[in-house]
C-alpha cells in the first residue's frame, strides 16, 4: 500500500507551514498569553512561540487550545502547502 496522497506523485514531498488564529481566538475571549498558557498547561514563551509560527504544537496541544475556544482543531489551525518538489532535484 502506497503511502502518498490519492493524486499525488510518490516522488513528490509536500513542504509548508502551520498557520494558527490563536492570537484572535484569545482576544474574542479576552485572555491574554499568560491566561491561555496556564489553561492549556504550558509556558506563556510556548504561546507566543505558536503565535509566530516559531514553533508547531504537537497534536495534543493543538486539541487541548481548540478544546479550550470550543472550536474544532480546524477552525484555529491550518497547514498551507507551499511547495512541491521531487526530493532529488536539489532544490532545498
Amino acid at each position: 500500500m502506497s503511502s502518498s496522497s490519492p493524486g499525488m506523485n510518490a516522488n513528490m514531498e509536500l513542504w509548508g507551514r502551520m498557520k494558527n488564529k490563536i492570537k484572535v481566538f484569545r482576544a474574542m475571549n479576552d485572555l491574554t498569553q499568560e491566561d491561555l498558557a496556564r489553561e492549556v498547561g504550558v509556558t506563556r514563551q510556548t504561546i507566543l512561540a505558536i503565535e509566530k509560527g516559531k514553533y508547531d504544537p504537537s497534536l495534543e496541544l493543538a486539541f487541548r487550545i481548540s478544546l479550550r475556544f470550543g472550536v474544532h482543531i480546524e477552525e484555529i489551525f491550518s497547514y498551507d502547502a507551499v511547495n512541491t518538489i521531487e526530493p532529488d532535484s536539489g532544490i532545498i
